[in-house]
């Protein structure tokens, strides 16, 4: 379920992140700002392989046990979702 849970957030993510950059909003991530950056292939490209890598590495901390880890990123992704629609809002408004 921790695992679903980190995927949904991930396509959840992807999305705000797409939205808020179709609006102008800055990419606040210096690793996803740089990976768009310098992506000759749009913007949804690098994300997508962004969001990927992170299900791998979660997938990997998930098989070695450290679900508290999992959890937690959980929260912090959760949060950045919330984030992302806060900036969809204001830039809406």
């Amino acid at each position: 379920m921790l695992l679903l849970e980190f995927a949904c957030l991930q396509v959840l993510d992807g999305l705000t992140t797409l939205l808020f950059l179709g609006k102008g909003v800055a990419e606040g991530n210096p690793l996803v700002r740089a990976a768009l950056g310098a992506s000759h292939a749009g913007l949804a490209l690098p994300l997508v392989l962004i969001k990927l890598a992170g299900v791998l590495v979660a997938y990997y901390a998930y098989r070695s046990g450290r679900t508290k880890m999992l959890r937690r990123i959980n929260v912090w992704f959760a949060l950045c979702v919330a984030w992302n629609l806060a900036a969809i809002v204001a830039t809406s408004v």
